[in-house]
């Protein structure tokens, strides 16, 4: 269906999203953290497309789920369980400030990225002997751990408490627009190609390519975990997060003031 040249740029394209834009999968700058003081729950949306299309850990899970994606059917409901499964833990943990370490946590994610290509490729009966897990719960199961990362990072943001689910939700639902602007530059890369004789090869060599990506990835958060000592490092803790709130007020309540003056000069 698609030209050699057309699936070299498709190649392409699905590496530029798997590339990091910062240090770690999920950093936010603190140009976007400061845009979260100063906006609302659209800013929050916004946030979450762009930590998906960045978080490269997320999107090599997704690459590597559709790839024994044949119909529509099956994309929407293995999809969608990785979907509820990662929205769940994400509303629940930050609604309940649960914080984990997001070293550990992104560990286990690159785990998971290594685990969906070792069922690609049949490994579990090839290799073990054994009859693999249900995909479609251990995909749900998986998406439950991609949450909490996705919740960790998010709470390193000063939330407003005062709309904390509908910052949320809308963090959440940029995550799934990204999500559909990502799946869906995949699927244009596979559809139609997997009738191609070179899909088989490209689907093997991807499937131990990101084997190695996900251990490389475990190895990488663990080694980032053996050198923080700090527990502050991980994330916001409760005095953090404290003396965020007080700044974030004390910012909204001196743009309070000047426009009071302002309208009085007027």
């Amino acid at each position: 269906m698609f030209s050699f040249t057309t699936r070299l740029f498709l190649l392409a394209l699905m590496a530029a999203l798997f590339l990091p834009t910062e240090a770690f999968a999920h950093g936010m700058s603190l140009a976007d953290k400061q845009a979260i003081i100063d906006g609302g729950n659209l800013r929050f949306l916004s946030l979450g497309v762009t930590h998906m299309l960045s978080g490269y850990d997320h999107l090599l899970f997704i690459f590597g789920i559709i790839f024994f994606l044949t119909t529509f059917k099956d994309i929407v409901k293995y999809i969608t369980a990785f979907t509820l499964g990662h929205s769940v833990t994400l509303i629940f943990a930050t609604f309940n400030q649960i914080q984990l370490n997001y070293f550990l946590i992104d560990a286990v994610i690159g785990l998971s990225v290594a685990y969906i290509a070792f069922s690609n490729l049949d490994g579990f009966r090839k290799h073990l002997k054994v009859t693999p897990p249900n995909l479609l719960a251990m995909i749900a199961l998986l998406g439950l751990v991609h949450g909490f990362g996705l919740s960790t990072r998010l709470q390193e943001l000063p939330l407003n408490q005062n709309e904390l689910l509908l910052n949320i939700i809308s963090f959440n639902v940029g995550i799934e627009l990204g999500q559909v602007i990502a799946l869906s530059a995949m699927l244009l890369l596979l559809m139609g190609w997997r009738k191609a004789k070179s899909f088989h090869t490209f689907s093997s060599v991807s499937n131990v390519a990101l084997i190695f990506a996900g251990i490389f990835l475990f190895a990488m958060q663990m080694h980032g975990y053996s050198h923080v000592k700090n527990p502050d490092e991980f994330g916001f803790s409760s005095d953090n997060h404290i003396h965020e709130h007080m700044n974030m007020e004390a910012q909204r309540a001196a743009k309070l003031r000047s426009e009071a003056v302002h309208d009085s000069i007027d």
